[in-house]
């Protein structure tokens, strides 16, 4: 598949310009028509509620599904993602489901919950991601892959080695797939701490809005989003940095960790969001779309 920009000849592109061209992006038609999200809390869009989307999230997924929507009139989406997966779960519940919708683009984000458990083994867990790749794109589906963004200045940053390690190998199983990478390490802005949830573990509404952008020119699709740029943090007392501190490790973190020695998933009786690839009608659509 062609995965140049979708631009005509006769419509000539200012490389000093770095504003979307909305026209361009809402009326060059992509190649894909139906698009399945896979994974974890992260695909389903936990840190971006909104009331209006299915499920009471938004997330990346969804941003990226709406801007797809916009050329296309036939485009369906379905959105298989629960909170808690670990990798083999993803697999083995979430896999079957999507091939059986014949989506022609996949996203799969999963090793992340894995990683960040005692003994995540990052070579382990891409030998059995690369089986669930391959399955995914044998119909020729577009398969996106999606690196660990690098959390150093984050909760997550303990685990720093083992995401990049686990990423890597995800460059040689997308090598060997003709998959995308959507590099979330090489990602800077994710440094940002508004990039970042409350809790520390899933990303804010910006932060999803900064990967939607980045997924969607991962995939060369001329797009109306355009980057915002985070304010500077306001200066925080010594006090009043570690009362934060004391009072994100009473809420999250220590739940958290109950969780992990009951084994316990946040994601626990809860289903996937979008099962079935339909149109989809959210947030950011412009007017008219669906209608």
């Amino acid at each position: 598949m062609n995965r140049n920009l979708y631009l005509t000849p006769d419509t000539p592109a200012d490389p000093n310009d770095s504003t979307p061209d909305n026209s361009v992006a809402n009326s060059i038609p992509h190649p894909w028509t139906r698009y399945v999200a896979l994974g974890d809390s992260f695909t389903e869009g936990i840190g971006d509620p909104n009331p209006e989307s299915v499920g009471g999230n938004r997330g990346w997924a969804d941003r990226v599904a709406e801007e797809l929507s916009t050329s296309r009139e036939d485009f369906a989406y379905a959105n298989l993602a629960v909170r808690g997966r670990l990798l083999q779960q993803i697999v083995d519940q979430q896999v079957a489901p999507a091939l059986a919708l014949k989506p022609d683009l996949v996203t799969i984000s999963a090793g992340g919950n894995d990683l960040i458990r005692p003994g995540g083994d990052p070579d382990q867990l891409a030998a059995r991601l690369d089986g669930a790749v391959e399955a995914l794109s044998a119909d020729h589906a577009t398969v996106v892959l999606f690196t660990g963004p690098d959390a150093r200045e984050s909760v997550l940053g303990n685990f720093r080695s083992r995401t990049a390690i686990f990423n890597e190998n995800l460059r040689i199983i997308a090598a060997r797939h003709d998959a995308l990478i959507a590099d979330m390490w090489a990602l800077r802005q994710l440094v940002n701490p508004q990039m970042w949830d409350g809790d520390r573990l899933h990303f804010s509404p910006l932060g999803h809005h900064t990967i939607a952008m980045m997924v969607l020119e991962t995939l060369a699709v001329p797009h109306s989003l355009t980057p915002l740029a985070p304010q500077p943090l306001p200066h925080r007392s010594w006090r009043a940095a570690r009362t934060e501190d004391l009072v994100w490790a009473k809420v999250y973190f220590v739940p958290w960790v109950l969780r992990r020695l009951r084994r316990q998933s946040s994601g626990d009786g809860v289903l996937a969001k979008r099962p079935d690839a339909a149109p989809i009608f959210g947030p950011g659509m412009p007017p008219g779309v669906g209608g």
